[in-house]
């Protein structure tokens, strides 16, 4: 009854290849978000024959579509992922929904399709999301995950810069076919990666019992998270802690379904979650008032706004995998506290930007460029702490969480906060900009940084020894 080994299995289930198969899928569902976006404008009027004066409110409602349902089917993906045995066929199945809307998108003639096509297009996210971060941290346990998830997400972010400018230029040169003939290319790559993809737990099978752990043998306890470290060298207040994590007897049906439910009353885990919601809504804020202010200050048009991102985007892809490098080896704290501490006086100075010509262009651009420091140094903390604290309840009550532990369910609740800001980033900043101006959003904003701060140095990795109790 035994299986053959399979064909390539030691490149297949290598952590280069997986995680490379998952930075492929979050790339390309950025891709394609940022692809159609630009054009679904055109779409209404030009293949719908919807008057003007409406095109702007169906965008919107577009827009919407997708985020709802990346934000409503999250949840439950993480829950499918931790109670299925594999993580490949539900990865498997999010690209079949994306693929199924693209077809909708090139194909729909109509309003009602046009809208359940971006529905699918939002829930391919919350599953590609959500089960591929749990892949990834499967893949290359808690001590790597920093880096990997900072190098994952500067590779991705050329994605998000590249998609709407090449969208742009490409709908102009060829229209739809060329538009959605890269989407569909794209996808054909990620769906061989994902077909090919074997998880290192099946690879297991076929390997000794020495090699599973060969790419990353400190897999189970190299997370480096602010005090735990290096703090507790002495038994009895490792134990002490371990008894804090414990789940106690009778939870509500609830809890024992969604067993994530548990953990979010935990300070650390709700900061954490706040990391995640506050670089998503800065993330969308910058989508959202660079073009217009690029077009305001300078009178760029889109393809010279679009490259503008270049600014902001470089940074995050350059430093990403240092910072997350950072974050394995001294813990999340400090990368929170100083990352968005360092966020405030940054945006503040966006309030420098003037109209004119080579000189004040310049300008704007080094501000951006600041930005994208700060942007590489958040963009670990978030995931690594929330992994942390979630590990440490899985470890304390093994029985409780199951055999996968809640990994998934917590990477579906973060996708959920990061969709929540990438939707009312836009909306916020947008009012927030017509009402005040450009200068005094991204003070608001700043401020939102600095609170985001303070909230990371108390809970973050722990108190600070200055708060604990003697």
């Amino acid at each position: 009854m035994a299986k053959s080994k399979p064909i390539g299995l030691a490149w297949r289930s290598s952590t280069l290849f997986i995680v490379s198969t998952v930075g492929i899928g979050l790339f390309t569902d950025l891709f394609l978000y940022g692809l159609v976006v630009p054009i679904l404008p055109f779409i209404l009027r030009d293949r719908i024959s919807l008057p003007q004066e409406q095109v702007q409110s169906h965008v919107s409602a577009l827009l919407a579509a997708y985020a709802g349902a990346s934000v409503l089917f999250s949840p439950p993906a993480g829950i499918i992922a931790d109670r299925v045995s594999t993580r490949q066929a539900p990865f498997l199945v999010g690209l079949v929904a994306l693929l199924a809307a693209t077809l909708m998108l090139f194909l729909g003639q109509t309003i009602p399709v046009l809208i359940v096509a971006r529905i699918l297009q939002g829930t391919s996210a919350a599953v590609v999301w959500t089960i591929g971060l749990a892949l990834v941290l499967d893949t290359v346990g808690p001590g790597n995950l920093g880096k990997t998830i900072g190098s994952i997400f500067g590779f991705i972010s050329i994605g998000e810069l590249a998609a709407p400018v090449l969208g742009g230029v490409v709908y102009k040169k060829a229209g739809y076919p060329g538009v959605f003939g890269i989407g569909f290319a794209i996808l054909a790559v990620d769906f061989i990666m994902r077909l090919l993809l074997i998880e290192k737990k099946t690879a297991a099978q076929w390997e000794t019992k020495g090699d599973e752990r060969e790419d990353n043998p400190d897999e189970q306890d190299g997370i480096a998270s602010g005090d735990e470290d290096q703090d507790e060298q002495e038994p009895l207040l490792r134990k002490k802690e371990e008894n804090n994590y414990k789940v106690p007897e009778g939870q509500h049906k609830a809890v024992k379904a969604f067993p994530i439910l548990y953990c979010l009353k935990d300070p650390r885990l709700l900061t954490a979650l706040l990391l995640a919601l506050n670089q998503a809504t800065l993330l969308a804020t910058f989508d959202a008032t660079i073009p217009t202010e690029a077009e305001a200050l300078f009178g760029f048009d889109s393809l010279k706004s679009g490259l503008l991102f270049i600014a902001l985007v470089l940074p995050y892809l350059l430093l990403g995998p240092v910072a997350g490098w950072l974050v394995d080896r001294y813990g999340s704290k400090p990368a929170a506290v100083l990352g968005f501490g360092y966020l405030v006086p940054v945006l503040i100075l966006l309030r420098l930007a003037r109209p004119g010509g080579n000189s004040e262009i310049t300008i704007y651009c080094a501000i951006l460029a600041l930005c994208g420091v700060g942007m590489a140094i958040i963009g670990s903390p978030s995931i690594v702490e929330a992994s942390f604290v979630v590990q440490m309840y899985d470890k304390a009550n093994p029985d409780f969480f199951g055999q996968q532990g809640p990994y998934a369910q917590l990477y579906g609740i973060n996708s959920m906060v990061f969709s929540l800001g990438l939707t009312i980033g836009p909306l916020v900043s947008g009012g927030l900009k017509d009402s005040i101006g450009y200068g005094n959003m991204n003070l608001v904003v700043a401020m939102f940084c600095f609170i985001t701060a303070l909230l990371s140095l108390v809970f973050v990795g722990g108190k600070p020894g200055f708060l604990k109790r003697r």
